[in-house]
């Protein structure tokens, strides 16, 4: 949020901007008087060309002119958490908004870390948007709460509405769906990534205009429910534009098969089910030819989904994977053996997603044909910490010596060594993010039997260009001394089960002075280590700690001593622990505004 909007504390004590300005004639300069009003009018056209949120806040900083400008002029908001400030405030500030991107709950709620009521309720922005902008084109929410009469108001609020994209977010169904294709006949996005949607029933893919529409993007892969095939075909002949369509798990492949033939100027395809679920009856004797469905997609360079995936069938995918940017196989369980026919022609790809179920073997494979690999992730089959995990070091090696120009990684394991580590940070120095989680608590070097220390120690130092860091396995504070010396650019930072002392944390409040976002669970960090960040809180977006070592005492005195930080504390089955025992859970953030009005039970506001 503070990358936004927290620069909308009171700036009456800002000095005017002065009301000279200078021309050139014959060579001098001379000062000419100039109106307030005409120079706050040549700084909104120069403001309209302004689009890094960074730099409106500086300039927004300037003076009393300069801000008054830029609120003018500011098209999108970002607010990075739903608490930070009030909607009224935003909708008093900016008065010109066409694009908002709002989000709730933090990260650590997809670990089923916090409570569905928790609270990151939309109601209340959608309810100050409705009657302030008349002319929003784009909502996009991240893990909020939004209801069926949210999606009612937004249809029937905002006449220009173009794109709603909603990423893990719940409380909604298909019969709010409904209102916003009936009712937003200019709808581009309908975009549903990872959201729960309840079933209500409702037909919500008929309910599209029956003319042209303007839909480009339409995803809806997360949606459990079954959805009326023949609406999803006609409307996909009806929507010349769309370049986006990802379904769910209930279209088979002959389904899919009969839209991208209705629409082979598709991008990007998720294919929900990738198995014959339903066979037609002119299917019984014939099989589909789907390698030429796929192959007549002249423009995909994005494929994704496989839900649910008969091996068999992933040939059908190999006529397009020369053209491939992105490929997302992380609900696909399959194996080397599988994965290798279609990776080694995928030269092109910089995007992938994949299961561990491909083993050390599949890796290697996308290391010695993916040479313009930008992201990779590699998600666990079975995330028990017991189980021995069939990705490790050898991947990750391999990896960074084939995928140079790797910069971001995400990678869940169970066995893991420095060397491996090392090795990335020395053959992959542009990563701007390395996440790897080793699963099992305290894992060290599986072949030394050492701290991971010196291989984080490496990816800080050598990758100069990281703001985004997760540790795990056995770390001592040798690690987080490391990351406060050298990781001078991280601003987000997540740590499970790692550290030995408060001075851990230490090191990285105080060395670490661009975080923004630090996220710890099962750690062993106190009332000291938490205390010794007073001087940089105002400055993040906020601080999670779970499961460590903090007492309601140590909260309480970091709220006493920084009054407008808001610190939530969070116990199970919202019983107050005695005093002096730990807390289970700590959220802290910075907010313009008084304490939420919808606190739940089980959280106190200290």
């Amino acid at each position: 949020m503070r990358e936004d909007l927290s620069k909308m504390s009171e700036n009456d004590e800002t000095p005017s901007p002065s009301d000279l300005f200078t021309v050139s004639v014959c060579g001098g300069e001379y000062p000419q008087p100039i109106p307030d009003q005409v120079l706050e009018n040549v700084l909104e056209n120069v403001l309209f060309f302004l689009t890094s949120r960074r730099d409106r806040n500086a300039a927004s900083l300037v003076c009393k002119s300069w801000y008054r400008a830029e609120a003018l002029t500011r098209s999108e908001l970002f607010i990075g958490n739903c608490y930070s400030v009030s909607p009224s405030r935003v909708t008093d500030r900016f008065r010109n908004v066409r694009s908002v991107t709002l989000k709730g709950k933090p990260r650590f709620a997809d670990f089923n870390l916090i409570p569905n009521d928790w609270g990151a309720y939309f109601k209340p922005w959608v309810n100050a948007m409705g009657s302030s902008y008349l002319a929003l084109e784009k909502i996009c929410l991240k893990r909020m709460y939004i209801r069926n009469k949210d999606l009612k108001m937004i249809a029937s609020s905002f006449i220009s509405f173009k794109e709603l994209v909603l990423i893990c977010c719940e409380g909604f169904g298909t019969y709010g769906l409904s209102l916003i294709a009936a009712k937003c006949s200019k709808l581009r996005v309908l975009d549903l990534i990872e959201a729960e949607v309840e079933d209500d029933e409702v037909d919500w893919i008929s309910c599209f205009p029956q003319g042209e529409t303007c839909l480009e993007s339409l995803i809806f892969d997360c949606i459990e429910c079954p959805i009326n095939v023949e609406a999803l075909e006609r409307l996909v002949v009806r929507s010349p534009f769309l370049r986006k369509l990802r379904v769910n798990r209930y279209v088979s492949l002959g389904q899919l098969y009969r839209l991208i033939t209705r629409a082979p100027k598709l991008t990007h395809i998720g294919t929900g089910s990738f198995s014959p679920l339903e066979i037609v009856q002119h299917e019984l004797d014939h099989e589909p030819d789907y390698a030429a469905a796929f192959a007549a997609c002249k423009s995909l360079v994005c494929l994704s989904g496989f839900r649910e995936v008969v091996p068999d069938y992933l040939p059908a995918i190999y006529p397009v994977c020369a053209n491939l940017t992105e490929l997302n196989l992380s609900y696909a369980n399959i194996t080397a053996e599988q994965l290798k026919p279609a990776i080694r022609h995928c030269h092109k790809l910089e995007v992938f997603w994949v299961l561990d179920s491909v083993c050390d073997e599949g890796l290697q494979a996308v290391s010695a044909t993916c040479k313009e690999l930008r992201e990779l992730r590699v998600f666990p089959i079975d995330a028990r910490e017991d189980s021995e995990g069939p990705v490790s070091d050898v991947g990750l090696q391999a990896i960074s010596e084939g995928c140079r120009k790797l910069q971001s990684i995400l990678y869940f394991c169970q066995r893991m060594t420095n060397s491996a580590v090392i090795a990335m940070s020395n053959n992959c120095p542009d990563l701007v993010v390395f996440r790897l989680c080793i699963m099992g608590r305290h894992r060290p070097d599986h072949i030394t039997g050492d701290p991971m220390d010196e291989g984080f120690g490496a990816i800080v130092k050598n990758c100069k260009k990281l703001t985004r860091l997760a540790i795990s396995g056995l770390l001592t504070d040798r690690a987080f001394e490391y990351i406060g010396r050298y990781g001078k650019l991280v601003k987000t930072l997540s740590v499970a089960f790692a550290g030995d002392s408060d001075m851990g944390l230490k090191y990285v409040l105080e060395g670490c002075l661009k975080l923004q976002k630090l996220e710890i669970r099962d750690s062993p960090f106190g009332d000291a280590a938490l205390l010794s960040g007073l001087h940089h809180y105002y400055n993040m977006r906020f601080l999670w700690m779970s499961s460590c070592r903090l007492t309601r005492q140590g909260c309480q005195e970091v709220a006493r001593r920084l009054p407008n930080l808001f610190v939530e504390i969070m116990n199970e089955n919202g019983v107050d622990q005695p005093e002096g025992e730990n807390i289970d859970i700590l959220y802290m953030y910075r907010s313009l505004e008084q304490p939420r009005s919808d606190v739940p039970k089980f959280v106190t506001i200290l």
